[in-house]
């Protein structure tokens, strides 16, 4: 492992957003891991873990402490069961097992992010999610203890898992899949399906907002608030979906931010709802909702 200076969040950032890292380096194991934990437990700064860099808005200012670059990407597959490292690409995955005509991934395929990026999230579409095909996952936590947990203990629910709570990371997964003779073709229909609803060719982090528990998604009640094509400074909102924010013309968080603050402030002035955001916001000192 070796640490590097002058590295920016816009470089490992879908939405191209971001700014200076104190720290950055490329992990490949799991002794790398432990070994930045400790670096950073002596120098008292906050870490965090990186894969494709989706799903988050990273802050203009940069971040003050260590940004650790996933690349833990090996890939053992064994008849229906696969083991797979966190930084390993989870859409690389869902085409590898659709492939091999095993279902439980079909989704995967074409979202931006790592399995451990994933599995953090509880990523999913079309009805399906990461944990449903989980067996069992290891997390180092900031001490430098290792734990395998089991699907069981996991506590998946809408974009939501046990590891949101916990300081550390993701180090490997276990997937159990079925078989099945259509799951080429499935996944291929859901790439399709995609293509028309999502912005996929513009720079952003995917879905801004979580949908309600009940009722219209956030996209439908930002399109019927008339907020598609609406602008501030370089963001946008798509007019191919209204839950994608655009970085088209050197966004800055800044201008991202009130965008998502206006989009709120309009859609419950007009049904009520308050939209509670899917993205996380990394601000120069750690996370913030």
């Amino acid at each position: 492992m070796r640490w590097e200076s002058g590295r920016e969040l816009k470089e490992f950032s879908t939405f191209g957003i971001g700014g200076p890292i104190r720290y950055f380096a490329e992990i490949r194991t799991a002794e790398e891991m432990r070994e930045a934990f400790c670096f950073c437990c002596e120098e008292k700064i906050p870490f965090l873990v990186l894969g494709k860099g989706s799903n988050s808005l990273f802050d203009d200012a940069g971040f003050y402490g260590a940004v650790l670059l996933n690349r833990i990407d090996f890939c053992h597959w064994e008849e229906e069961r696969v083991q797979v490292g966190s930084g390993f690409s989870f859409s690389r995955l869902g085409v590898q097992a659709a492939q091999r005509n095993l279902s439980g991934l079909e989704f995967a395929a074409g979202i931006p992010a790592t399995v451990g990026g994933a599995i953090w999230m509880n990523a999913g579409a079309e009805g399906q999610q990461t944990g449903d095909a989980l067996a069992s996952v290891s997390f180092l936590d900031f001490q430098g203890t290792v734990r395998d947990w089991k699907r069981e203990e996991m506590r998946f629910s809408y974009r939501t898992s046990l590891f949101q709570s916990l300081q550390g990371a993701i180090l490997s997964a276990t997937f159990c899949l079925s078989s099945s003779p259509t799951a080429k073709a499935h996944q291929l229909q859901l790439l399709d399906a995609r293509k028309k609803k999502q912005p996929l060719q513009e720079k952003s982090c995917g879905c801004i907002f979580r949908n309600p528990p009940s009722g219209p998604s956030a996209g439908a009640l930002i399109e019927k608030a008339g907020l598609k094509g609406l602008g501030i400074g370089g963001a946008f909102v798509s007019e191919l979906h209204a839950n994608f924010i655009v970085n088209r013309s050197g966004a800055t968080s800044r201008d991202v931010q009130e965008l998502i603050e206006k989009i709120r402030h309009t859609v419950y002035e007009k049904s009520g709802i308050f939209l509670e955001l899917e993205i996380r916001i990394m601000r120069p000192h750690g996370l913030s909702r």
